[in-house]
This record gives structure tokens, sequence and C-alpha cells, in this order.
């Protein structure tokens, strides 16, 4: 009976902490950041491995890459109706079940030979795309959603070198290559319970919540369905400008070491580092201040402003730099402001708002997970033809070029996609009933 009555007292002290907006924020933060920057403790530590053997000509490093980013690509498309149906009280149970799935195929690679193995790394890859997913259900639809969803957005550029720094200490202490990425794992697994029980702790919406932003529910295929019949169009367009901003964001990733060399920085390991610092200052800082804006319809329409003033950027970037006037390491910055701006805006705002706008039934899980998987699809593009393609002479111009075309292709499926969501939104909904 003590025990009982003590639990019910935790719970209700647990509670009235929530219930305070600023604590529950910083609560929804940490959750959520150190659930998904764990998450990336299964997925990138073994990326500081060499793997030098050479199966089919080609460094078997390339294989692994490629093989889990093929699976995190599945991942996306079969999330796209898993994610959208999953129940909240199934979300923490299920994110725990795909972390260990994805743990699991970390230790059959260490056992199943080479080049087999390749294999395990497409297992493990599947569970994790719909991580991000879950974490997301935990958060949406609350009008301090754009703040949560821009602090969980900033595991993508932190925890990445976290997790390789990990990858990489252990293979310093003599661990194998076989086995590092399932220890480093094994080193994530105690915090992320930890940080899953705290997710599984956030209260649903308020009613306030829910009259600002709309309530959040499960999608059956009828739904989903509904969906695409109503705003098709614009979806598609969204999911194309998607497509093209996360193709140059990976190619400027992927191909740092050549874009900083031909830039004439060479000999400075942290200056990658140092430009990302910036670039997450400035793109959390805007895309955070959107939760000051009450009204959905203009939250919505500064979202599409700010994604094409960050495509702006990069043409601005572009022309500074062929001119002269642009030093190479404000180039880097501007370019990925420019990039990541609409990026993390499809993220925290565009598809958040656009639910609250149309008071439609639906989740944000569904529709990230439509621009997800188109932009994946264009991310497993770039991982294949990286490990064939070479452009002749300098990559920078290759990559400039690129840029301006899909910068452009990019903006005009933006302007598109906020016109037809501008015309939409102001018919009465019929996504209920």
């Amino acid at each position: 009976m003590n025990s009982g009555m003590t639990a019910v007292a935790e719970r209700g002290w647990l509670r009235a902490l929530l219930g305070q907006p600023a604590l529950l924020g910083i609560w929804c933060i940490v959750a959520s950041f150190g659930t998904y920057a764990c998450m990336y403790g299964f997925r990138k530590p073994f990326t500081a491995g060499t793997y030098l053997e050479e199966p089919y000509g080609v460094g078997i490093k390339a294989w692994l890459v490629m093989a889990q980013v093929l699976g995190y690509t599945v991942s996306k498309f079969v999330g796209i109706r898993v994610i959208a149906a999953m129940p909240p009280s199934r979300r923490a149970a299920t994110l725990l079940g795909l972390i260990g799935v994805a743990e699991l195929a970390l230790v059959l690679f260490a056992v199943v030979p080479r080049p087999y193995d390749v294999a395990c790394l497409f297992v493990n890859g599947l569970p994790l795309g719909m991580v991000f997913g879950l974490v997301l259900g935990f958060l949406e639809g609350r009008r301090m959603t754009e703040a949560f969803v821009a602090g969980l957005c900033a595991s993508f550029i932190l925890a990445d070198g976290v997790a390789k720094s990990v990858g990489a200490s252990l293979l310093a202490a003599g661990v194998s290559e076989a086995w590092m990425p399932a220890a480093a794992g094994g080193l994530f697994l105690l915090p992320l319970v930890g940080f899953v029980a705290m997710l599984g702790m956030i209260p649903p919406p308020t009613a306030e919540d829910v009259q600002e932003r709309s309530v959040r529910e499960p999608m059956s295929r009828e739904d989903r369905a509904r969906w695409w019949r109503r705003h098709g169009w614009g979806l598609a367009m969204l999911s194309v400008a998607y497509l093209m901003v996360t193709v140059l964001r990976s190619l400027r990733a992927d191909f740092a070491p050549e874009l900083w060399t031909a830039l004439g920085t060479t000999g400075q390991p942290g200056v990658f580092a140092r430009s990302e610092i910036w670039v997450a200052l400035g793109v959390f800082l805007v895309s955070g201040s959107l939760v000051v804006v009450r009204d959905n319809r203009r939250a919505f329409n500064l979202a599409v402003g700010f994604s094409l003033a960050g495509l702006g950027l990069v043409g601005l970037a572009l022309v500074g730099l062929k001119a002269g006037v642009l030093p190479g390491f404000a180039f880097m910055v501007l370019l990925g402001v420019g990039l990541y701006l609409p990026y993390v805006m499809v993220h925290t705002t565009l598809f958040e708002r656009l639910i609250a706008l149309t008071r439609d039934k639906g989740n944000l899980g569904y529709l990230m997970y439509l621009a997800d998987a188109s932009g994946y699809l264009g991310y497993v593009a770039v991982m294949f033809g990286k490990s064939w393609f070479r452009p002749a002479g300098d990559f920078l111009t290759f990559f400039s070029g690129a840029s301006g075309w899909l910068a452009g292709f990019a903006g005009a499926a933006f302007a598109v996609a906020w016109w037809r969501f501008s015309r939409m939104a102001s018919e009465p909904s019929r996504g209920r009933g």
C-alpha cells in the first residue's frame, strides 16, 4: 500500500513538473535530442572503420555505407504507413524494439563472414529509419512544436560526429572493426532507454494546444488517401523541393573534402566543424523563432518565405564566389545556411502548420515520411553515383553548376506548393466524417 501511494505521489509530482511550460519545453528537448542522438550510436560508429578489403573492385566500406543507406531508405517508405497509423501508447515500446533489432544486426555483422556481412548493415538501417517519426509523434501538435523539433534537429549535426568519435575511440582501445559497431551500440543502449522513458512521460497536448494546432490521430488508409485527393499536388511539390535540397545537402556533406580543397583550404581538419557551428546557430535560431507566430497561415507563409530566402542565399553564395568577393569559409557557411533553412523548415514548421491550418485528420509523421522517402531516394542515388562518378577537373565547378540548377528547381517547387496550399487552405475541411 505504501509503495503504491509513493508511486502515485511521484506521478503527481511529475505531472506538476511537466505542467510548467518552461520545464516541459526543457524536458521535451532533452528527451527527443537524447533519444535521436543515441540512435546515431547504432547507425554511424561503423563509419570510423576503414574496412580495406576490396571485393568486386570496390572498397567494402562503400558497400557497407550504401547497404545501410538503402535499408534506411526502404524504412522511410515503410514508415509512410507504419508511422502514420501508430497509436501514441505504442510509440515508446516500438522505438525500443526497433533499436533492439538494429543492435542485433550489428552483432550479426561481427560474426557473419565477409562480404555477406553487408546484408547485416542493410538490416541495421531498416528499423533505424522509423525512429525519427516515432520521436516526432511525442512533440507534434503543440504550441511549442517548432522549438521542440528545432532542438531535435540539432542532433542531425552534432550526434554524427560524436558517434564517429566513439567508434574511433573503441578502435584505438583495441576493439576489432567487426565488433566495434556492436560495442558502440551497447554503450548507447542504457542512456537511450532513459531518454525513451522520458519521452513516454511527456503528457498529451493540452486543450489549448489542440485548439491552435488541431488534434493528431493515427491515420487509416482512407485517411491517407483523402490527404492525397485534397492536397496531392501541393504535397508532391513539397516532396520535390525537399528532394532537391536533400541531394544538395548530401553533396555538400559527402564531398566536403573536395570542396574545401578546391576553395584552397587544406590541412585544417577542424574547419568543417567550425563552419557547421555557425550554420546550426543561424538555422535553428530562425526555425525556432516561428514558435512565437500563433497564426497558422502566417507561420506557414513565413516558413515558405524562409525556405525561399535560404535558396536565395545559395544563389548569393554562388555569385559571390564566382565574383571573387566571398572567401571560402564564408561561402561554405552561407551555402550551409541556405540549404539547411528549407530542410529544417520542412521538419519543424511546414507540415506542422499545414495540418493545423487545414484541420484535416492527420499527423506529422505521415507527411514527414512522404518527404523523407523521396529525399532519401535521392540520397541513395548520390551514394551510388559517388561510388563510380568523379567529375573531371575541379569538383567545385561541377557542384556550383548543380547547386544553381537544383536550388532553382527547389525554389520553383516551393512556390507552386505555396500557391496550391494557399488556395486549398481557405476551403472548408472535409477531413473528418
